[in-house]
Formats: structure tokens, sequence, C-alpha cells
């Protein structure tokens, strides 16, 4: 990319000024700098958190991320929020139940993508975090298979899927209330599992304290756990996962070759 700027401002095809725009790792939009190189660095945009941001300040990120990226992720935004937004970002799509506003660039390659990410939940109330990880990985380019309501009070309805599990690259299990799931999942499968535990359950659960310790104390090997309702670090980490399984996969097959 340098070298491309470079020889546009040698042919005259790019002034400076418009070069050092290029060139700049972020822009000072006064209340945010959005950063340019994020995806340089780690693969993916900038995401943005849109809790405490106003409609106008998501509005001025989004549109200077969306000039520069083929896709701009949004999480925990209100519908309230999100309607404003659209208003002035028609095309933006909006996903309620996990509060996520989204864009990205139609490209049918993502349609040839191996693989799969399973994102398991536990019960239906544990929806709303298990659909932020599935959205986010899907906005990320990578193939989600759900699998909920699955938990382990009734735990043929986990087995029914056991092909779907197995099958994964990599799993996101979402669960509260005592959190087992994933110890369950993580017994079953030989890739990574990611836990994330919610906050839904009676009193002692602690707004999801309980689901967490079981979760960091599992007994299976392969676990890793984020935060309590962080359905959006279950996903982007499920997503980095596969995609350097996919990266393992066509580097095999082209030494076969």
């Amino acid at each position: 990319m340098l070298e491309e700027i470079l020889e546009q401002v040698q042919n005259g095809t790019l002034s400076i000024p418009e070069a050092k725009e290029q060139l700049a790792t972020f822009e000072n939009l006064g209340f945010a700098k959005v950063d340019h190189h994020r995806r340089k660095r780690q693969g993916f945009a900038e995401v943005v958190f849109g809790e405490g941001k106003t409609a106008e300040q998501i509005i001025a990120i989004i549109q200077s991320l969306r000039a520069r990226n083929t896709q701009v992720l949004v999480t925990r935004i209100t519908p309230e929020k999100a309607k404003i937004v659209q208003c002035t970002c028609p095309e933006f799509t909006y996903h309620e139940l996990a509060q996520i506003l989204y864009w990205k660039e139609r490209n049918s390659a993502e349609n040839n993508i191996q693989g799969y990410i399973a994102v398991i939940a536990a019960g239906t109330s544990d929806l709303k975090v298990a659909e932020e990880a599935a959205v986010t990985a899907e906005v990320l380019g990578s193939p989600v298979k759900r699998i909920y309501d699955v938990g382990v009070a009734g735990i043929h309805r986990l087995l029914n899927h056991l092909d779907d599990i197995q099958n994964a690259t990599v799993s996101v299990v979402v669960a509260g209330m005592e959190g087992a799931l994933p110890s369950v999942v993580g017994g079953l499968v030989s890739h990574p599992v990611i836990a994330v535990p919610t906050s839904i359950g009676y009193g002692a659960n602690f707004n999801g304290l309980s689901a967490l310790l079981t979760m960091l104390n599992s007994c299976a090997s392969g676990i890793s756990v984020v935060n309590i309702d962080n359905g959006f670090g279950g996903g982007y980490n499920a997503v980095l996962i596969h995609q350097l399984a996919i990266k393992g996969v066509v580097n095999n097959e082209d030494t076969l070759l």
C-alpha cells in the first residue's frame, strides 16, 4: 500500500495532502480518535462500543470507518439509538436481540470459507449473549451454526447435536445459572472451547459470578473463559481461532500439491 501511494504521488495522480490523509494512522474527530490502522495490525477494523456514546458520535465514527474498511461493527446499541443512526446511515443493518448495528461489503468469497463456528447456548434466556457472539462472528466473516437451548438439565438435547458440535472448528458456549455446559462440551470435542458466562440466574448466581467461577474452574481441558455477558469477546476470539485453522488447512493443501 505504501509503495502504491508513493507511486501515485510521483505520477501526479495523488496530491501530497491526499497521500498524508491515506497514510494517517488515526483520524481525530475531537471526541474520538478513529484507529484506521487497526485492520492492518489485527485483521479487523476497530469495533465501536455503542454504550455511552450518543447517536451523533456513533454516526461520525462509523462513517469514518466505512470509508476505509469492508465491514463496520457497533456493539451494545439500543434499538432507539440504532434507529436514529439508521436514518443517516440506512445501509447499516440492526440486529435487535444481539443489539448490534453493522455494515459489510457483499463478498461472495465468504461463501467458500471452510469450516464453521458452533455457538451453543444453554437456555433461551442466554440468547441475547449468544446472538452477540454469533452475529459478531458472521460480520467478521466466519460461518456460524447455532445450537440453542441445550443446557445440562436435559443433556439429551445437546447430544442430539453432537456431530455438528464435534465438527466445528471452535465452539462458543454460553451459559448462566451454574455454568456447567462448557465443561460438558469440553469433554466431547477436540477443538478449543470459549466459555461465556451470563448474568442469568437466581439470587445466588450473583449476576453471573457463579457461572464465571464454574467455568474458570472447569475440569475439562481446552476451555478459555471471557467476561460475564461478553458475547462479543467470545465471538471475536472464535473468529481468530477459525482463521488460523483455515490457514493451516490451506497451507497443508498447498504442501500436498
